[in-house]
C-alpha cells in the first residue's frame, strides 16, 4: 500500500471549497493520510500554489508532526486548539505569516499542492524557518512523499 494523503473536503484534482480561502473562512480543510513507511519520526507538510504570477506561494509549512498523527484536523492551528502545541512546529508562508493561508488567486484558476513528508528524523530549526530551510533540513531524511491538488479561482 502507497503513502497518500486525503481530504473529506475535496478530492484530488478537484475544486476547494470556498470555506478554505480567503474568501470564504480562510481555515485549513481536514487532511488524513494511511500509515507511513518503518522508521518514520516525524511528518512535514507543504503547501504552495505554482501558478503564482511571482513564483510559487507558499500557503502553510509544518514540521515535527509526531510520527504516530494520521489527520490534521479541519482548522488545525498550531497555537493551542487541535494540534500538540510541543511538538509540531510552523513555519512560514509567502505573506510572511506563522500559520495557514488559504487560496487566493489575483485571477485564474490555481492549483494548490498539499505534499506531506514521511521523514526519519525530527527537524531542529529556529522558529519560523521557509519552505525552503525546511526542506533543506530534511534532505536525506526522506521516506515517503504523498501529495494531494485542488484548485481554486475566485
Amino acid at each position: 500500500m502507497s503513502f497518500e494523503l486525503t481530504s473529506d473536503a475535496f478530492a484530488n484534482g478537484q475544486s476547494i471549497p470556498v470555506k478554505y480561502s480567503c474568501k470564504g473562512r480562510n481555515i485549513s480543510p481536514a487532511l488524513a493520510w494511511n500509515e507511513p513507511p518503518a522508521g518514520t519520526q516525524s511528518f512535514a507538510l507543504i503547501v504552495d500554489d505554482p501558478d503564482a504570477p511571482m513564483g510559487t506561494w507558499v500557503h502553510w509549512v509544518l514540521f515535527n508532526i509526531p510520527a504516530n498523527t494520521r489527520h490534521l484536523p479541519e482548522d488545525a492551528q498550531i497555537t493551542g486548539k487541535n494540534i500538540e502545541p510541543n511538538t509540531t512546529s510552523v513555519g512560514k508562508n509567502s505573506w510572511g505569516d506563522l500559520g495557514y493561508g488559504g487560496p487566493c488567486p489575483p485571477s485564474g484558476t490555481h492549483r494548490y499542492y498539499f505534499k506531506l513528508y514521511a521523514i526519519d528524523t525530527t527537524i531542529s530549526l529556529s522558529p519560523g524557518p521557509t519552505k525552503e530551510q525546511v526542506l533543506k533540513a530534511m534532505q536525506g531524511h526522506l521516506l515517503a512523499q504523498a501529495e494531494l491538488m485542488g484548485t481554486f479561482s475566485k
